[in-house]
């Protein structure tokens, strides 16, 4: 029994330390993003976020941050799910090739990723224009390490040969086995590679920054610049939508965990 109670103020304390070093900045951003200043100095205010709003420019790069997230996730899934399931269905021996090269960006540092493609996206500028949407491309590779782990996570909880020989022998076409048949059982990874997806995307500023596109995170910095709270707003802001996606896809997992024995209690 002692040792059980030395193990629960240990596992307390350690769960303490982990809340307070995580969760003091963001207090700390939260606390600063409404501390008035000049004339509103010492009174709490939402001025600033406001300010994300009304600011023409970086309302411009929020949108243009959020269709370019929903932009990668789309191209993600439509890239990788295929894939990883025709691998494990038809090529099972490709399989440690397919991991290897969507792990692979994680050996390259940001930087040298940039280094290499500038010469590339100038042709795609030339084609496509200069949007910042065009940049999916490049979040694509840059999230396929995270989301390739997600979804693989989903597929080998379930017998993917069992269910795609079972449609088949239905008459199902391969179309129809990935989308009406995979794809629903495992959602809930695809899910988490779509928020993973997300959070990459909203915070990433290396990429778009040497490419000269104007996304969320580089017009938060150039703000930081002249308008610190408006930008430490942005932030805030940011991390807590992520958050709450997050936190919505572990409610989500949870719920569609299934029951032992298969039956509900």
């Amino acid at each position: 029994m002692k040792a059980g109670g030395g193990f629960r103020i240990v596992r307390a304390v350690l769960l303490g330390l982990f809340a307070l070093y995580f969760f003091l900045p963001l207090i700390s951003m939260a606390n600063f993003s409404v501390q008035g200043k000049g004339p509103l100095k010492g009174t709490i205010t939402f001025h600033y976020y406001a300010e994300l709003v009304r600011n023409e420019d970086l309302r411009s790069a929020i949108i243009s941050s959020l269709l370019l997230a929903v932009l990668t996730v789309v191209l993600m899934v439509v890239l990788l799910v295929p894939t990883m399931i025709w691998v494990r269905l038809r090529t099972p021996g490709l399989s440690r090739l397919v991991e290897f090269l969507c792990l692979l960006p994680l050996t390259v540092p940001p930087l040298v990723i940039v280094v290499g493609i500038s010469n590339v996206y100038t042709w795609v500028n030339y084609l496509l224009g200069d949007s910042p949407q065009v940049l999916a491309f490049a979040y694509v590779v840059l999230v396929l390490p995270y989301s390739y782990r997600s979804i693989d996570s989903a597929l080998s909880a379930i017998d993917v040969a069992t269910l795609a020989e079972a449609a088949r022998s239905l008459g199902a076409n391969w179309l129809t086995v990935i989308t009406r048949i995979v794809l629903p059982n495992i959602v809930s990874g695809v899910l988490g590679a779509a928020f993973i997806t997300i959070a990459l995307v909203l915070g990433e500023y290396v990429f778009a920054s040497l490419l000269h596109y104007d996304t969320m995170p580089v017009a938060l910095a150039a703000i930081y610049k002249s308008e610190t709270s408006t930008a430490i707003a942005g932030g805030f802001a940011s991390i807590v939508v992520i958050s709450l996606l997050l936190l919505g896809l572990s409610f989500f997992n949870r719920n569609q965990a299934p029951d032992v024995g298969g039956q509900k209690e």
